[in-house]
């Protein structure tokens, strides 16, 4: 598969609901390793599955909440004490980290990718398990317990108290949000994929990796064709690597969209705007004199 194929490829992984949100992640990790062979990864995650699966059968005594606590305790044994899957904190913004088949090889990754291996291999033991969106931090809760509780693959599987999650919010967001419990709801594929691909562009971008950020901005809009600001970071990286022509259709067409919303009301906003119109303006003069 060719790198201008992956933006097609992510969005009917992501959107047809017989695909799992793994085969959608190894589409995604095809950014930094363009001949990747998804059949492997997925072989050892049905491995994985299987061998979780024996430990949370081995654990089920009732059918009943203390059953079930028990059953996440065996899946969390397994993942992080024989497997030691373990949060990649002193190489955090490694990309690394954002591909599956690095983070099952690898055992480490950020909160997100943690959370799709959980996700994954709980799935195949016949455990329930949700992502959850959280802001700054990516969660996990089980669908067996009524209200579901929360779990943190990142360190360790560590079941969190709703005490715990404002903590979490605080440390990664700061005071300027307020905890509501809708910050714990489901979080969709799309959103999932959403998530990762965000990930992986402020990393690209930080790098400099300019030609990768604009493919992961390639995918967002395969995803998510309605992203305003996508059509925005495109059109600004393709300015950086000097695509001119492809930089003045998006950042001409993200302003057509802006003024059909209306001018903004934020002043931040519309200096935003005022410094785009400029480079509008220099990349029609530049085009111009190519033609």
């Amino acid at each position: 598969m060719r790198g201008r194929d992956l933006p097609d490829a992510v969005r009917r992984a992501t959107e047809d609901p017989h695909v799992g949100l793994a085969q959608a992640a190894l589409v995604i990790a095809r950014i930094e390793y363009p001949k990747l062979d998804p059949s492997q990864t997925l072989t050892e995650l049905e491995r994985m599955g299987g061998e979780a699966r024996d430990r949370v059968q081995r654990s089920i005594r009732q059918g009943d909440e203390a059953s079930v606590v028990a059953s996440v305790t065996a899946l969390n044994g397994y993942l992080f004490d024989e497997l030691r899957f373990v949060g990649n904190r002193e190489q955090y913004e490694d990309p690394r980290n954002s591909c599956l088949n690095q983070v099952i090889e690898r055992r480490t990754g950020i909160p997100i990718t943690l959370a799709l291996v959980y996700l994954e291999v709980a799935r195949r033991a016949g455990l329930p398990m949700e992502g959850v969106n959280f802001p700054g931090h990516f969660l996990v809760r089980c669908q067996q317990i009524q209200d579901g509780f929360i779990i943190d693959p990142f360190h360790g599987g560590a079941l969190l108290s709703e005490s715990d999650c404002r903590g979490l919010l605080e440390r990664h967001v700061g005071s300027e949000m307020a905890f509501d419990r809708a910050l714990l709801a489901p979080a969709t594929k799309p959103q999932i994929v959403v998530r990762m691909l965000l990930n992986l562009k402020r990393l690209y971008v930080r790098m400099r990796s300019f030609p990768q950020a604009r493919l992961v901005s390639d995918m967002l809009l395969a995803v998510t064709p309605s992203s305003f600001t996508e059509l925005r970071d495109r059109g600004l990286l393709a300015y950086h690597m000097n695509d001119f022509s492809s930089a003045l259709g998006d950042l001409e067409s993200y302003l057509k969209m802006c003024r059909l919303v209306g001018d903004p009301e934020d002043d931040e906003a519309r200096k935003e705007h005022e410094q785009l119109w400029e480079h509008v303006k220099t990349l029609r003069r530049r085009v111009a004199s190519l033609n």
